[in-house]
């Protein structure tokens, strides 16, 4: 049975907003009646979503948030292991959660698996929110009749990449914030501060020291052409990014990430942590190998990486080894191929899987922690050296004066 959101009006006037089920829009409009509210628009959930990820092109949101996908599916995981039918934890889900968009999600999902279709199907309707490896997952969950524990999985595995996502975010907060502050200050240095200042200079009628010359022509080239600059800066971020559109320029652009010395380490780790965290969800969920490569090398963000796992996956269907395809390209940490075909030797690949995948997670903590720790330094030496430049040039005419009093 289908679920339909609407917006209708009650006695009072009041605009009123919901999900109903119904077979048809004409029978939730019935329905309202019988509530004794006025209907004003109905929509099928499926519709809304479709105009959503077709439409709104330029929204800022097109599925849900990453926190709400973990609660989601811990839900749904901790019901389904108590027994309840997959419609019923589906509606308890659905009546939980306080996001009417996560609400109107759920309910459509559910309103497809009353129809007859599988929880993967359901999920396949909103593929904005529910992403491959997820309906992947599901569906051999569902085939092998162990949905409860790969939710279980699910469950982990969305909230393990939202931790690692937090940590990344959280750790560059303070670099940008020391950065934003060191750009604001020696701006209101250079376009405020030093010209008041230097006009006591101007009345004298000696030659000023270079570095106040200097600085003089930076301040005033600051005030006139401010606009020009951050022209300027907004047309060279634009150009960037309208390079990057270029396939073949982004695949340049991400090769040079990979042999910068703290940024190669730091993409490398979170791409090889993000691979072997998905191929350890997928083949414990007993997705084929090749399937679950093709699908763990979606989630690689680094292009010549994620070429490097689609050349490993054409050499392990000839029938090599997973551990040798993927050391071919040298792009991937060696403890994660060493690990890796530990476990294609001993059997359980997927703990070794896993186990490489928490050992990259650490080792990205320790990059991004120690990173912090340089770069907050170095931004405040930064900051201080052009406020001691500012400096030593407004003193400098002061101290020849005083040379000459002498």
């Amino acid at each position: 049975m289908p679920a339909f959101q609407y917006t209708a009006l009650d006695s009072a006037g009041r605009e009123r907003r919901g999900l109903l089920e119904g077979d048809t829009a004409r029978q939730v409009r019935q329905q309202l009646r019988e509530q004794q509210l006025l209907p004003v628009s109905i929509a099928e959930v499926e519709g809304n979503e479709a105009k959503r990820n077709t439409g709104l092109r330029f929204s800022l949101r097109r599925g849900i948030s990453a926190a709400d996908l973990s609660m989601l599916t811990r839900q749904l995981a901790t019901l389904s292991r108590a027994g309840l039918p997959l419609e019923e934890a589906l509606l308890a889900v659905s009546q939980q959660t306080e996001k009417p968009r996560v609400a109107a999600i759920v309910s459509g999902v559910r309103a497809r698996v009353l129809e007859g279709r599988s929880l993967a199907d359901g999920l396949g309707a909103f593929p904005q929110v529910f992403p491959e490896i997820y309906r992947a997952t599901v569906s051999a969950g569902e085939q092998a009749g162990r949905l409860d524990n790969v939710l279980e999985r699910l469950a982990d595995y969305t909230e393990s990449r939202e931790i690692l996502q937090s940590k990344i975010r959280n750790a560059l907060v303070y670099p940008v914030l020391l950065t934003v502050v060191c750009v604001v200050i020696v701006s209101l240095l250079l376009g405020y501060v030093v010209p008041e200042v230097v006009n006591v200079f101007k009345a004298g009628k000696h030659q000023l020291p270079l570095l106040t010359r200097a600085l003089i022509a930076l301040s005033d080239g600051f005030r006139h052409w401010w606009w020009l600059l951050g022209l300027g800066t907004g047309g060279a971020v634009w150009g960037f990014r309208r390079w990057l559109e270029d396939p073949a320029a982004r695949r340049r652009w991400h090769h040079a990430q990979l042999r910068t010395l703290l940024i190669g380490r730091v993409v490398r780790g979170v791409n090889a942590a993000r691979f072997a965290r998905t191929l350890s969800i997928l083949t414990a969920s007993a997705v084929p190998v090749l399937e679950a490569l093709r699908i763990a090398g979606e989630v690689v963000s680094n292009l010549p990486m994620r070429d490097a796992v689609a050349n490993a996956a054409d050499r392990v269907r000839e029938g090599a080894p997973i551990a040798k395809s993927l050391g071919t390209s040298r792009l991937f940490p060696p403890m994660l191929i060493h690990l890796i075909a530990s476990g294609e030797s001993s059997g359980e690949l997927e703990s070794m899987l896993e186990r490489a995948a928490t050992n990259q997670e650490r080792d990205m903590d320790g990059i991004v922690n120690t990173a912090v720790n340089v770069l907050g330094p170095a931004m405040i030496l930064v900051m201080g050296g052009f406020v001691l430049l500012i400096v030593l040039a407004l003193l400098l005419p002061i101290f020849e004066l005083n040379q000459l009093v002498k």
